[in-house]
């Protein structure tokens, strides 16, 4: 071990003679005291000044490699404080999102809870409701001095984040959240006559969403007609609904398209204005998981199973045309199945009353927008639809041309808008970008079609625990069968078997990322569990050994892929009963209700009682390397043990250049491009160990060569290792591990330790019979 002095002493400079020890310059000391900074600190006393992107990794301004993890902050952002079930959708001009995620007074606990858990990477939420609920141009002022006020305390905390503009199926108002309701009557919707016809899905807004026929809807809304028609109107409304002329805050009359557009970039740069100047924001990003809307719909008359979810009453494009339209129309009805997810089983007729979505005195005058526009026409001698032009969102109608959602319409606003938030800030901000959810980067995202300075951020959930909201044993690689894979491939079984199966999913959306971007960094902007997983059994035996598990298999598959994530989520008003209070939503690991008092809380590092309230936390607080002195290859973590494998090579010189270049094209996150790195002005590399882990144990630590040195600070909760050997293309290893050894959370199964025995047995035994008949034949 290496003393407080004995470690602010000379260190080796990367690249230069390893035999020639140099003290750098102050501005640029490798060693920070402990009391001033600590491994998971993202503040400028931490980095060095800032951090910065460089091929696929962020870096501090020492050089080092930065991995951040932390949490989305938060869940209970996508409703007001003010929201009541029983009056919605009324009122909504006079909401208010002003302690949102908590009051500034509850910061400070907060802050320090996600900072003794290592999570200080925020993926900060903020919805377009929030800013502008009361009507185009008015912004709320109090929401955005409160948002300024949060976002200032962060760097105490050595905490950054990005701010992010969530929406889910388009707004509130449709079944989800995001756009204020006026967006929604700027086109013509009728607010109060949405449900009826099957336009939206609101049940899951009011409270809504955790019986078992309820779970799991709230994504179909994307395909019925209120959020559907809006992302079409907002992303290609100039193309597909060019008649739908509104009036613009100045009096002048604008296409749908342009009127929303502009509002939607008018308002970020209000919230950039506000917030963009703070220490604590890396960045942007535009828009949670986009939905294109019908654009590139190949039929009328039916989704992509593949796709679009099928669950429950699922209506096509022209049976939702006339639903919107007040027309009784006949739709299927889809429930859960197996092995396929769903099938239709029923169809009834809905909207018996005859309810229109379409506001009599709105711009459309009642009529639904795609008649308008000659997409489909009511037979009065038939008394029934008819669709007359099928292709109509697959070609532009003008010239014929065939769209495509990305290059389009996606592509080219995402470039826009990120000049007009570095306009407001500087050029240097940081814009986090993600495709539809569900889908591998797009390989037409070319460098001339994506601003500069990007960090590709695509979400990641286990669609199978997620549709059935249950954990066991046996896992199912969903992506992997969406896409073709062999089924028997695509089954696992055990703890093991989740690891693995988690692993591959997500190295696969990383490395779709590298293929398609080039050496740009990736992180994960969502990525969750549900806690009320297996009919929520945990709430009542408050044993929480699946949720445990699928934790770690998901954390133990991001390590494998060296990527920085943010969970979701952290939510302090979910409860055991309602969950998020959002759709029957649960994922939050922390309830504000299971916490001690605020009065009866220390916020240092080291004091668990921070920790009340936690759920799963030994699989969510975990040792990772935060800033690296080298490239990192290789990270494994076995919570079982609390031992780590950690691997990291100085970065190559010049004469790599070709072995680079295979690298790069590889795409690989386990063999990572290590020539061409930014300079290293420091060979300390910083280790995340929490005192969960460490506290009243030994940290023992394997593989460190004689003339390198280590600390661990417990009450910082780092491990710094300071190595010798420098030279280019040095590898260092180390194994890391704690005496004594934790008590196991669960057994790390697989197939074979679980059956093995009678896998052998069976085959024995059909051995034997096989050789008796054989010898009873040959007798």
């Amino acid at each position: 071990m290496i003393s407080r002095t004995a470690s602010d002493a000379s260190f080796i400079l990367v690249g230069q003679d390893p035999s020639a020890s140099q003290t750098l310059p102050t501005h640029a000391s490798p060693l920070v005291s402990p009391k001033e900074s600590y491994a998971h600190d993202w503040s400028p006393a931490g980095t060095g000044g800032r951090l910065y992107l460089h091929g696929r990794h962020i870096v501090d301004g020492y050089g080092r490699v930065c991995n951040l993890r932390g949490v989305n902050l938060s869940g209970n952002c996508k409703t007001p404080v003010n929201h009541d079930h029983d009056s919605f959708p009324a009122n909504h001009a006079d909401v208010t999102f002003v302690g949102r995620p908590f009051p500034l007074e509850e910061a400070p606990d907060h802050l320090a809870r996600l900072r003794r858990w290592g999570l200080t990477f925020v993926r900060f939420l903020v919805t377009w409701e929030a800013v502008e609920h009361s009507g185009p141009g008015v912004y709320d002022v109090e929401y955005l001095d409160y948002i300024r006020k949060l976002l200032s305390l962060f760097p105490q905390y050595g905490m950054v984040a990005f701010v992010a503009l969530h929406q889910d199926v388009w707004s509130r108002y449709t079944g989800g959240s995001g756009a204020p309701a006026w967006t929604l009557e700027t086109v013509g919707f009728d607010l109060h006559g949405l449900e009826e016809p099957g336009a939206a899905w609101l049940k899951g807004v009011k409270g809504g969403g955790h019986t078992e026929d309820e779970r799991g809807l709230w994504p179909c809304g994307y395909q019925k007609l209120a959020a559907a028609t809006m992302a079409t109107c907002f992303w290609a409304g100039d193309t597909f609904a060019p008649k739908l002329k509104v009036k613009a805050p100045d009096g002048r009359e604008v296409s749908t398209q342009q009127f929303l557009q502009d509002s939607f970039l008018n308002m970020w740069e209000r919230v950039a204005r506000t917030v963009g100047d703070l220490e604590a924001v890396l960045g942007f990003e535009i828009m949670n998981e986009p939905h294109r809307g019908y654009v590139e719909l190949q039929s009328m008359h039916a989704f992509d199973y593949n796709t679009d979810l099928h669950l429950g009453h699922v209506p096509t494009a022209f049976q939702s045309f006339m639903l919107g339209a007040g027309h009784p129309t006949a739709v299927g009805h889809w429930t859960r199945s197996f092995p396929l997810p769903t099938r239709l089983t029923s169809q009834r007729v809905i909207n018996t009353a005859g309810q229109k979505a379409w506001r009599d005195d709105g711009p459309t005058q009642g009529k639904c927008l795609w008649e308008l526009h000659g997409v489909w026409g009511w037979d009065q001698k038939k008394d029934e639809g008819v669709v007359l032009r099928e292709n109509y969102f697959k070609r532009n109608p003008d010239s014929g041309k065939e769209v495509d959602w990305y290059t389009d319409f996606y592509f080219p606003f995402v470039k826009r808008w990120a000049e007009r938030v570095r306009a407001v800030t500087n050029a240097d901000k940081i814009v986090f970008t993600e495709p539809i959810p569900n889908e591998f980067c797009p390989t037409s995202w070319t460098p001339e079609r994506r601003p500069q300075n990007v960090i590709y951020a695509p979400h990641w959930y286990d669609l199978n625990t997620l549709f059935a909201k249950a954990f066991g044993n046996f896992t199912v690689n969903v992506q992997g069968l969406s896409r073709g894979m062999f089924p028997l491939k695509a089954f696992y079984w055990g703890q093991k078997g989740a690891r693995d199966n988690f692993a591959l999913q997500i190295r696969n959306l990383v490395e779709a990322g590298y293929r398609a971007m080039g050496e740009t960094p990736v992180i994960i902007g969502e990525c969750g569990i549900p806690m009320d997983m297996n009919k929520g059994e945990a709430f009542e035996t408050d044993r929480w050994d699946w949720q445990t598990k699928m934790m770690d298999a998901m954390l133990t598959a991001l390590e494998r892929s060296l990527i920085g994530f943010t969970l979701w989520n952290y939510n302090p008003d979910n409860d055991d009963h309602t969950g998020d209070n959002w759709n029957g939503e649960n994922f939050s690991w922390f309830s504000q209700r299971r916490a001690l008092p605020p009065s009866w809380l220390d916020r240092a590092q080291t004091s668990p009682t921070l920790d009340n309230g936690g759920r799963v936390l030994k699989a969510v607080v975990r040792p990772y390397p935060a800033k690296t002195a080298g490239i990192p290859l290789r990270f494994e973590y076995e919570m079982n043990t609390g031992e780590f494998t950690y691997e990291w090579a100085v970065p190559e010189d010049a004469s790599a250049a070709a072995a680079d270049e295979r690298r790069v094209a590889r795409a690989s996150v386990r063999d990572p491009p290590r020539a061409g790195h930014i300079p290293l002005h420091s060979n300390k590399t910083e280790i995340f160990v929490p005192t969960q882990l460490a506290h009243g144990r030994k940290l023992v630590v394997r593989g460190l060569k004689p003339e390198d040195k280590h600390a661990y600070d417990e009450a910082h909760q780092t491990l710094t290792i300071v190595t010798h050997d420098n030279a280019p293309g040095t590898v260092h290893r180390i194994v890391v591990g704690v005496d004594p050894l934790p008590k196991p959370a669960f057994e790390v199964n697989d197939f074979w330790g679980d059956y093995g025995f009678q896998v052998l047995a069976l085959a024995a035994g059909v051995i034997a019979f096989v050789v008796v008949l054989a010898i009873g034949y040959s007798g």
